[in-house]
């Protein structure tokens, strides 16, 4: 997921893809919690870099 693409998309869009993305991330914490490996290990550092874009671009929509 790019800035560029994100900045593009409205506000509602991307509150959202926020809510999927924390959604993901909780089962991906509850996968690491219980022992087993998630499908790829880099998934959960992607998961959380595309979280902060995402508010980043949001705070500056306001």
């Amino acid at each position: 997921m790019k800035a560029k693409d994100l900045r593009s998309t409205s506000k509602e869009e991307l509150q959202e893809k926020l809510l999927e993305l924390k959604k993901e991330l909780m089962k991906l914490n509850a996968q690491v919690a219980t022992g087993t490996t998630p499908k790829s290990p880099g998934q959960i550092k992607q998961t959380k870099k595309n979280i902060a874009r995402i508010n980043a671009i949001l705070g500056k929509k306001i």
